[in-house]
């Protein structure tokens, strides 16, 4: 594009705000006449931002269209190529945002299916037998207790060993107090006195779980 096409464009800026000549507009505007030239030779990349902004209100020419109208046609084409890049970029990553979520998601539900059926398989033999063992239980108040515990018992702790979950203590143990893994349910007690289970605790690996519920020992 030649610097003459330029040179009209600013040409009739002036004269719609009614400024004769180049001169002129360099001392409205406080810029060089050599900023003038480069505007009037397309060299808008090699101006300063703070020349725009003074040219901007002498011409009443808002900053964006100033730009716009004495940008060399190439570096607009580039600009407007670059933006172009990026949007499709953005698309592009909101796409592969959505995929993996959709991914997680779908992953998610697989590991809680198969964390669903591995927690079954351990505890079928209560889900088949439990039920049938209460019927009787209601059927007969007088059946003792000891011929159904086991049925509870074995896939609980079956399950617990799975996940690698301990108790803390039997029902019944004396133990020394720990405030840490023991919860009074009833009375005092100082760190190291002895004290009755009364309700186990768990821990899962060196995290606590529950705190196994304990009383001093002589009190029921």
């Amino acid at each position: 594009m030649s610097n003459n096409h330029f040179t009209k464009k600013l040409q009739n800026l002036m004269q719609q705000v009614g400024i004769s000549s180049f001169k002129a507009l360099s001392r409205a505007a406080g810029v060089s006449e050599r900023q003038i030239l480069r505007l009037r030779q397309g060299k808008l990349e090699q101006m300063r931002l703070d020349v725009l902004l003074k040219l901007s209100p002498v011409l009443k020419v808002p900053l964006s269209e100033l730009v716009a109208t004495f940008s060399p046609v190439d570096l607009v084409k580039e600009k407007a190529a670059t933006t172009q890049e990026l949007l499709q970029e953005i698309a592009d990553l909101k796409i592969e945002y959505q995929r993996s979520l959709l991914e997680i998601e779908q992953q998610r539900e697989i590991l809680l299916q198969q964390f669903q059926h591995s927690s079954l398989q351990m505890l079928e033999s209560l889900l088949l037998q439990w039920p049938t063992a209460a019927q009787k239980a209601q059927e007969n108040p007088q059946l003792a207790a000891v011929k159904i515990v086991p049925l509870v018992q074995k896939p609980l702790e079956k399950l617990l060993q799975a996940w690698g979950i301990e108790a803390i203590a039997s029902v019944g143990e004396e133990t020394s107090y720990d405030p840490q893994l023991h919860e009074l349910m009833k009375g005092t007690a100082q760190p190291g006195e002895t004290v009755k289970v009364r309700y186990t605790g768990y821990l899962q690996g060196n995290k606590l779980l529950y705190r196994a519920k304990v009383s001093p020992v002589g009190e029921s």
